[in-house]
């Protein structure tokens, strides 16, 4: 059982793949169950509350835009085991959706610590860094090659392997990225933001790169961001 808390691009992609590998899927947005026919026709998925959401997964993804997360409902947990991983798909986009974060472009936080704080429960990073189209289309059987691997990151052990073997199911290489403090390796502005690399690639980067994110590779990364932003809002880009 997985529930899926956002019904935008990754949500939907994920719950069209979870839905035809079998998986029983609930999806929730914040304006109701009502506004989800369509989703619910396209991916196979139950549209439900938030609040339904969370209990009904063994697994909750929650995949909204940074700026929604600290209006999700206080009680979105409650019933909801420790044990039970979240995953957090968000990324930061301060000029063309969720205004400028003070502990993000500090550096004193990484996207999903931030996540984590505001939640309240420990949270896995993965599939922020691959476009919603390859996530739906481009699984591939293990052992493929070229099989894009994806980063997990996250500071709970078990809730890792759990989705790192969810990620394996739906056809992408797992490749561990540490702690959530490390998260910031698979972050927009950096190497391995959205590059589809292969796993072994991708351990090349984390390698250069190392665990802890220096002032330096602070300011390069988020200034390669801002690039990136500005070009996509000059190519007219919204984003929700």
């Amino acid at each position: 059982n997985i529930g899926i808390i956002g019904a935008g691009h990754i949500g939907s992609a994920l719950a069209v793949r979870l839905t035809s590998l079998g998986h029983s899927v609930c999806i929730a947005n914040s304006r109701g169950p009502q506004t989800l026919k369509d989703v619910a026709q396209k991916t196979g998925a139950r549209a439900v509350t938030a609040q339904e959401a969370a209990p009904h997964g063994d697994i909750v993804v929650v995949t909204i835009p940074l700026k929604n997360i600290p209006d999700l409902p206080k009680d979105l947990f409650s019933g909801v085991a420790a044990d039970i991983p979240v995953i957090d798909t968000s990324n930061y986009y301060p000029l063309l959706r969720d205004g400028q974060i003070s502990e993000l472009e500090s550096g004193d936080l990484t996207e999903s610590e931030w996540v984590q704080r505001h939640l309240g429960r420990p949270v896995v990073k993965v599939f922020n860094n691959i476009y919603a189209d390859h996530l739906q289309n481009k699984g591939l059987p293990a052992g493929t090659p070229g099989r894009i691997a994806l980063p997990v990151a996250g500071d709970d052990a078990a809730a890792k392997q759990a989705v790192m073997r969810l990620v394996e199911e739906l056809g992408f290489d797992a490749v561990d990225d540490g702690s959530l403090h490390e998260s910031w390796r698979e972050q927009p502005g950096t190497p391995c933001y959205g590059a589809d690399l292969p796993a072994d690639k991708l351990r090349e980067q984390f390698a250069t790169l190392g665990g802890h994110r220096t002032a330096a590779q602070h300011v390069e990364y988020l200034a390669n961001h801002a690039k990136q932003e500005r070009a996509m809002a000059a190519d007219g880009v919204k984003l929700k």
